[in-house]
């Protein structure tokens, strides 16, 4: 699966950093059942919901047509908590 990331990482690192954004990570976690793909996201003044919106609307796509991953499984785009 670590190989599977490491594409997908490559695959939409070049889109997220024309829209200014960096993949901070990219993680398989699979809790009950589900197996969740998670994508962080970071931007310099953070991201605020339409931002994560945008950049779902272009990551998306890329999973659809690489199609790198067999199983089911929930995509979860979230912004990078500030603390």
């Amino acid at each position: 699966m670590d190989t599977i990331l490491a594409k997908i990482r490559e695959l939409i690192e070049s889109p997220m950093q024309e829209m200014d954004i960096v993949v901070d990570s990219v993680v398989w976690e699979t809790e009950n059942k589900l197996n969740t793909l998670r994508i962080v996201l970071d931007r310099v003044n953070g991201l605020d919901i339409d931002a994560i919106v945008e950049a779902t609307n272009v990551i998306n796509p890329i999973l659809d047509e690489y199609d790198l991953i067999d199983q089911e499984y929930v995509l979860d785009i979230c912004s990078k908590e500030r603390g």
